[in-house]
């Protein structure tokens, strides 16, 4: 079944809109995570905080995830602007990452797909490649980006480089904890956000995995809803869940391979 055949069996198009809780959840969802992992952090408590920052980075994943797609539920002014936040909080410049996820989905595992290289690479070549997807993406973004993706990706970099001096600097020893740990996370990417929902899916690339269990959602938030997010790319990521009920009860014969 071709993914023209699945968008007319599908009823989706109600799913793109967000209620004001729902646009609320989107937009505030790593804030609860951000400020535990930091009180801890600065109270010297690093083993504590971790998983709270490792709760804060995957939301905080989610967050600008649905703002490639612009389903935040915000205009484009806000939308830019929580882009260009967790650019700072999350030590890497987002739009270089939105530039290639957009790439992503348009030539998706192809020679042209930067950030979905990984894909073909072992378990353990994907972690060791991840800092490398990390150079490669904000250089490809430069590169081939157009005018305004580059300027965004430039003031991201800046406004990351400042922050983080000033924190070597004045030795703001809880906030370089947080530093560690995004750098940590972001070299990651390859692994998590493209190796474990992509792998041997080459010959039907947009029919990414996916993962159906309830507690495991719970504990992702959703992100990997992965198959339903290729074939739907403009669903909130809140949405997801009761779009892939519609897939099944649509085309129950569908192939889903898991995740995990």
């Amino acid at each position: 079944m071709t993914h023209q055949e699945i968008l007319q069996k599908v009823e989706w198009k109600d799913l793109r809109n967000l209620s004001v809780k729902e646009m609320l959840i989107e937009n505030n969802l790593t804030i609860p995570w951000f400020l535990i992992s930091m009180s801890l952090a600065y109270f010297g408590y690093y083993w504590i905080a971790l998983p709270f920052s490792g709760f804060f980075f995957l939301t905080g994943l989610r967050q600008v995830h649905n703002g490639f797609h612009n389903s935040l539920g915000t205009n484009k002014f806000l939308t830019w602007l929580s882009l260009y936040i967790n650019s700072i909080l999350m030590i890497s410049s987002i739009h270089a990452i939105k530039f290639n996820h957009i790439r992503h989905h348009k030539y998706c595992l192809t020679d042209k797909d930067y950030e979905g290289k990984s894909a073909g690479m072992t378990w353990y070549g994907a972690i060791l490649y991840g800092p490398i997807h990390m150079f490669l993406i904000h250089k490809v973004t430069l590169q081939i980006g157009n005018k305004k993706y580059v300027q965004n990706v430039l003031l991201e970099l800046v406004s990351i480089i400042t922050v983080v001096s000033l924190v070597v600097y004045f030795r703001i020893d809880f906030l370089l904890y947080h530093i560690l740990v995004m750098i940590v996370g972001e070299f990651l990417m390859a692994f998590f956000a493209v190796w474990t929902v992509h792998h041997h899916t080459e010959e039907n690339p947009n029919f990414a995995r996916t993962q159906r269990k309830g507690w495991k959602n719970k504990i992702t938030f959703s992100m990997f809803y992965h198959l339903e997010h290729h074939l739907f790319p403009a669903i909130p990521t809140i949405k997801l869940q009761e779009l892939a009920d519609r897939i099944d009860q649509a085309i129950p014969e569908l192939e889903k391979k898991q995740t995990f």
